[in-house]
């Protein structure tokens, strides 16, 4: 199930995820090292006017696992509690997000950015249909060390082609 963040509801759950170093070794910062850290990250969450982002908690049997959607359109993310890591919960998740997406705030594109060493979500974007557009060298300092990107594309007429 999506839904919008509930701050104080999802706080212990997405601290969980947002503080496991394995759910974090490819995301855009290191782990969260308190709850003060995640509380905010919650809140600009929940701050993400609509025509800024569309960003979604995953909610599997009662409780938060995650996050999917747009922080800033036209850039997709997500992140789920590894312990749900290959069971389709993020292709599921993505699915209506990205309809929403092209149908709701009209966007032509989408984009996604990911680290190469994240084989399991490069295989997601191209389930999904997103196409490799290029890629770029130490572009995320993290941690004090360089991650590379692989940057992918979805437009509208091929989601269109492909959910017809």
């Amino acid at each position: 199930m999506l839904r919008k963040v509930r701050e104080a509801d999802d706080l212990a759950a997405i601290h969980a995820i947002l503080s496991d170093p394995q759910a974090m070794a490819f995301w855009s910062t290191v782990p969260h090292e308190n709850e003060d850290q995640t509380r905010a990250w919650l809140c600009a969450m929940a701050a993400t006017q609509p025509d800024e982002g569309d960003d979604f908690i995953i909610e599997y049997q009662g409780r938060a696992v995650g996050k999917a959607g747009f922080f800033r359109f036209p850039d997709i993310g997500y992140i789920i509690d590894p312990a749900l890591w290959g069971q389709g919960l993020v292709s599921e998740a993505l699915t209506p997000i990205i309809d929403r997406a092209f149908a709701v705030h009209r966007l032509a594109q989408i984009t996604a950015d990911v680290d190469p060493r994240n084989t399991a979500s490069v295989r997601l974007l191209e389930k999904l249909g997103f196409a490799e557009t290029h890629r770029a060298e130490r572009t995320w300092l993290i941690g004090g060390a360089w991650c590379d990107s692989i940057y992918f594309a979805l437009t509208d007429q091929d989601w269109a082609a492909r959910t017809a």
